[in-house]
């Protein structure tokens, strides 16, 4: 009977080892879900910093301290916009400050980041004289521009923005995201902005020559007469401009689509520079190789690439197509879009891509303005790159990089020939 007491019996024992067990079992329950816990909150806080870093590479509103991919130039504004038709049909879409200085011009102006100065409005109404109809210089699809002197002597432009609503507010935002951000002596770089009460204002070095357009149908614009844009200016111009885009698509990450990139769109300064300008339906492509973002389909009749036209699918090689649009307008002075021409002329595109590639027509479609100043080599071999850029098939499109290497020799020869040709004539800046 005392060993039975004092053992407890084998009752007792199995009761303690099932205890045991049990209490072993809950610890490693508990230890599962604490590592699952902590497993969810790693994701949670992974997912977080993904998202602010897609939204850091989204340019997201200076409010934020998002890291651009490049820090900005400061460059000359876009005195001339031409306004012109612009398509609009919707499809979804995967990408989706006031200062209170007070004061007359003579108020002391606010830095803002990375250079860009933030203005009052009462600062920019003086600098324009009020913005009134003789400092008027152009007036383009986002509003109009006005020729200003700040305070300091300096020369402006001021863009009015008068698009109203969410939309207009956006384009205001990543234009002065983008212009803060990129550096690039071929695109056009920004002074300062202002974002006061209902007043969205832009502020941009005044380039003295106005827009490309303007220049090239002279007809429709103040210069009258023919063109006096000679071959050697019209091929730097596409250099440049080219090496604009390139910057964009190959030197940034994500890469920026332009969306909107026209003659009307390159700026020319006093010695007819040309920088890229106007980037308010600018796009973050997709850092994928081959990938495309897909939105709503805007951009200006004539320069739309086909397939994004259609599908609303945008990457980089729709820009290329807008390029070869431009290409097109230097080499025959022709606008891109026409319907009074006869007929089969009336699309710029749709006119000249069948005699690029034809030695013997080339010759037929050049602006009779550039007669006698061109090489026929030269001649077939910017046709040559024009026909690629407007390829119908996005894939057959060069990177802008290709184009920048195929037209450097072709400025570079040329102004070889001048520096041993005395008797070669020097192209002039227009007066």
């Amino acid at each position: 009977m005392s060993d039975a007491a004092a053992g407890g019996g084998p009752g007792d024992e199995y009761k303690r080892e099932e205890s045991v067990a049990l209490l072993v079992i809950v610890s490693l329950a508990a230890l599962s879900l604490l590592s699952l816990i902590a497993a969810f909150a790693y994701y949670c806080y992974i997912t977080r910093k993904v998202s602010r870093r897609q939204q850091s590479l989204s340019l997201p509103k200076r409010s934020g301290s998002g890291s651009p991919p490049v820090p900005p130039p400061r460059g000359p504004p876009p005195p001339h916009h031409h306004h012109q038709q612009q398509q609009g049909k919707e499809s979804p879409s995967s990408n989706s400050a006031s200062d209170g200085a007070g004061g007359a011009a003579m108020a002391v102006v606010v830095a803002g980041e990375r250079g860009v100065q933030v203005f009052s409005y009462r600062q920019l109404h003086a600098a324009t004289g009020g913005f009134g109809r003789a400092h008027m210089v152009g007036q383009g699809s986002f509003g109009a521009v006005y020729r200003g002197v700040l305070s300091d002597g300096r020369k402006v432009a001021v863009k009015l923005m008068d698009r109203p609503g969410k939309q207009g507010e956006e384009e205001f935002e990543m234009e002065v995201e983008l212009l803060s951000r990129l550096r690039s002596p071929y695109l056009l770089g920004l002074i300062g902005h202002c974002s006061e009460g209902g007043h969205r204002l832009l502020v941009y070095e005044f380039m003295a020559n106005g827009g490309l357009q303007e220049h090239l149908y002279p007809n429709r614009g103040s210069c009258g007469g023919i063109s006096k844009l000679d071959w050697d200016i019209r091929m730097r111009i596409a250099l440049e401009a080219a090496k604009g885009l390139e910057y964009l698509h190959e030197r940034v990450n994500p890469p920026v689509i332009h969306r909107d990139f026209k003659s009307s769109n390159i700026l020319l300064d006093k010695d007819f520079r040309a920088r890229v300008s106007d980037f308010g339906l600018a796009k973050l492509g997709s850092d994928r190789a081959g990938g495309h973002v897909s939105t709503r389909v805007l951009g200006t009749q004539g320069y739309v690439a086909p397939e994004y036209a259609l599908t609303g699918h945008l990457t980089t090689k729709s820009d290329v197509y807008s390029y070869g649009v431009v290409l097109l307008e230097l080499l025959t002075g022709r606008v891109p879009v026409d319907m009074k021409r006869p007929p089969g002329e009336g699309v710029l595109v749709n006119w000249a891509l069948p005699m690029l590639t034809d030695r013997e027509k080339v010759v037929r479609i050049l602006d009779p303005a550039l007669e006698g100043q061109y090489s026929l080599k030269d001649a077939v071999q910017v046709a040559a790159i024009a026909a690629m850029c407007v390829q119908p098939e996005a894939d057959y499109r060069p990177l802008m990089a290709d184009v920048v290497q195929s037209l450097v020799p072709l400025v570079k020869n040329r102004s070889t020939q001048k520096a041993c040709n005395p008797n070669v004539q020097a192209s002039k800046p227009l007066d």
